[in-house]
């Protein structure tokens, strides 16, 4: 025997349903995230650390292991400054020498001066330009859409560093770095419908190619760590 369905209950889980979705659609349409827009891009900050990095990753700084090394950073002057000084704080650790708190107790004054920190953009495009359309009465004239056979976009930051070091009792020279230099690259590539982002900066590169990169990796002198306090 077939079984009649209940027109009003039909209606009734329907009325529901739709109440369901409705509720839904509101709370849904009433969240909100703020989102904020800072004046520099971290692809901008990457690029000049990164090109920082490859500057003082060739330096031979093993002359001065064991020596009391105080740093003077008053002619240093670049983009994220605080960021490269501390690099050749770290490079001069890595070295063997030791931070000195002040220049009184130091055996050797290091001078850092900066010749660029920066980034160049550059552009290529082989296409149909956006072309205006004037129209006689309007304000504003349309424009047709940009129609890009091949296009490439890209930053390339340079960095160049040089380092003084001289005795801090005779005032005589010691060592010159001459020019440090180093360049990080990000570009963004298209051609037709296919478009593609190549970097050599770590962090930006997909994982598999990170490690062709890096230039620092973590460091462990762990006879120079102080024996635990006793209570």
């Amino acid at each position: 025997m077939e079984e009649r369905k209940n027109p009003r209950r039909c209606i009734t889980h329907f009325a529901f349903a739709l109440a369901i979705f409705i509720i839904t659609v509101l709370i849904a349409g009433c969240a909100t995230q703020e989102t904020t827009d800072p004046p520099r891009s971290a692809t901008e900050q990457l690029l000049l650390s990164s090109a920082a990095d490859q500057a003082l990753a060739g330096a031979n700084l093993s002359l001065f292991a064991g020596r009391q090394v105080y740093f003077d950073f008053t002619y240093f002057d670049s983009y994220d400054s605080k960021y490269v000084e501390g690099e050749i704080r770290d490079a001069f650790s890595r070295a063997g020498a030791l931070i000195a708190p002040d220049n009184k107790s130091a055996d050797v004054i290091v001078e850092a001066r900066s010749g660029a920190d920066s980034v160049d953009t550059n552009s290529s495009f082989l296409g149909i330009p956006s072309i205006p359309l004037p129209i006689p009465g309007t304000a504003e004239e349309p424009v047709t859409p940009q129609i890009a056979f091949y296009q490439k976009l890209g930053q390339t930051s340079y960095a160049k560093f040089a380092l003084l070091a001289y005795s801090n009792k005779t005032h005589a020279h010691i060592y010159s770095s001459g020019p440090l230099d180093g360049k990080a690259y990000n570009a963004y590539t298209s051609i037709l419908f296919v478009s593609w982002w190549s970097t050599d900066i770590p962090e930006k590169a997909k994982n598999k190619y990170r490690y062709k990169y890096e230039i620092w990796y973590p460091q462990y002198d762990q006879q120079n760590m102080p024996p635990p306090g006793r209570k």
